[in-house]
C-alpha cells in the first residue's frame, strides 16, 4: 500500500510540473510579439507536433517541462507554442496563424524553435538536443547574447 501511495504522489507531482511549464508558453504570436517588446525579452518559438511528433514531445519532456527550464524562462523569454496536433483540437484562427508563421519562418520540420530578439528579428533557430534543460538553455543562451 506504501509503494502504491508513493507511485501516486510521483505521478501527481509529475502532472503538477508539466501543468507548470504549460502555463508559461502563449499561443497568440501578436500578443507574444507585444510581450517580448514590453519586456525587452527575446521570443522564443516552439514550432511544435505535440501529439504525434516523437522529438517534440521528447524535447517537451526532457526541456521545457524541467523545472529548470520554467525558473529560467520566466526571467529571460517569452515563450509561444505554435502546435500542429492530429488529434487535438485547435480553432480556425489558430490554425490559420500557425500556418502562416510556419511559412513565413521557413519551417520544414518538427520541432523548431526559432528565436527573435525583442524587435521581432529573427536571431537563431534550435531543436531537440540531448543534455536535458541545462545543456538546451546553454544553447538558447548562445542564441540570445551575441
Amino acid at each position: 500500500m506504501k509503494r502504491f501511495l508513493g507511485l501516486m504522489l510521483v505521478a501527481l507531482l509529475s502532472l503538477g510540473s508539466a501543468n507548470a511549464a504549460e502555463a508559461g508558453w502563449l499561443t497568440d504570436y501578436k500578443k507574444a510579439e507585444k510581450q517580448a517588446a514590453a519586456e525587452n525579452k527575446p521570443l522564443v518559438i516552439n514550432f511544435t507536433g505535440s501529439d504525434w511528433c516523437g522529438w517534440c514531445i521528447r524535447l517537451d519532456k526532457e526541456v521545457f517541462s524541467q523545472t529548470e527550464f520554467v525558473d529560467y524562462a520566466k526571467d529571460n523569454v517569452v515563450l509561444l507554442k505554435l502546435d500542429f496536433p492530429r488529434g487535438k483540437p485547435q480553432s480556425d484562427a489558430e490554425k490559420k496563424q500557425n500556418v502562416e508563421l510556419a511559412e513565413k519562418f521557413g519551417v520544414q520540420g518538427f520541432p523548431t524553435i526559432i528565436v527573435l530578439d525583442a524587435k521581432a528579428k529573427p536571431i537563431g533557430k534550435l531543436g531537440y538536443q540531448k543534455g536535458g534543460a541545462a545543456n538546451w538553455i546553454a544553447s538558447l543562451e548562445k542564441v540570445t547574447k551575441k
